[in-house]
């Protein structure tokens, strides 16, 4: 596998319309950043802001509208339909994934380079504050890590515990706000942006 970042989301836009007819433009998600190494990034952001979309935009199961996702130098949106999960793969809470046209034959896609996934997107887990599940998760989290694999834990906090985990095993954050995206390297740093304050709350010093 060439060095490549592990993951490089490139002038990346989703946008939908109210329908084929009406062209009235209804969400955008844009988004541009490259992470270089395996690392823990904490994901937060209100409700209806994008953070699925960008789960499923990363994964390849959303089509872009434009831009690419470039996974260990290899373009997700490129490689075989049934084999993007091995680059990049996405636990969802509710297991469902947006359906979306492939526009693309699978036998003229490439196949994956790796056996694998490489990036690994947890998307709002439920924390069970019972029998050490939370300390479970936050191993797993350090395994992935220790193999070299990038993780992506979006969380919507709601308890003080929920940002606990976050500062605690966290070492880049992302936050989506309105389809936009912005970057922190610390949880002090993230806490300089007034919209994360607002949407925290009370649990901005937890």
């Amino acid at each position: 596998m060439s060095e490549q970042p592990i993951l490089s989301v490139k002038k990346l836009t989703k946008v939908y319309r109210r329908s084929l007819y009406s062209r009235e433009e209804t969400f955008r998600l844009e988004a541009d950043f490259t992470i270089e190494t395996p690392g823990i990034v904490g994901v937060m952001g209100p409700n209806g802001s994008g953070k699925s979309t960008l789960f499923e935009l990363i994964t390849g199961s959303n089509q872009p509208t434009s831009g690419d996702v470039i996974c260990c130098g290899q373009n997700i949106h490129k490689v075989k339909y049934r084999q993007r999960d091995r680059l990049a793969i996405h636990y969802h809470q509710s297991y469902q994934v947006r359906h979306f046209s492939k526009r693309v034959p699978a036998f003229l896609l490439q196949p994956a380079i790796t056996d694998y996934p490489m990036v690994h997107l947890f998307d709002e887990p439920q924390f069970n504050t019972q029998d050490g599940y939370i300390g479970f998760m936050l191993d797993f989290f350090r395994a992935l890590l220790a193999r070299d694999r990038l993780v992506f834990l979006c969380v919507h906090p709601n308890e003080r515990f929920h940002v606990q985990i976050m500062r605690e095993i966290c070492d880049h954050y992302i936050f989506v706000e309105r389809g936009r995206i912005s970057q922190a390297t610390s949880f002090g740093e993230l806490l300089n942006n007034k919209d994360v304050v607002d949407y925290l709350g009370a649990l901005a010093d937890a």
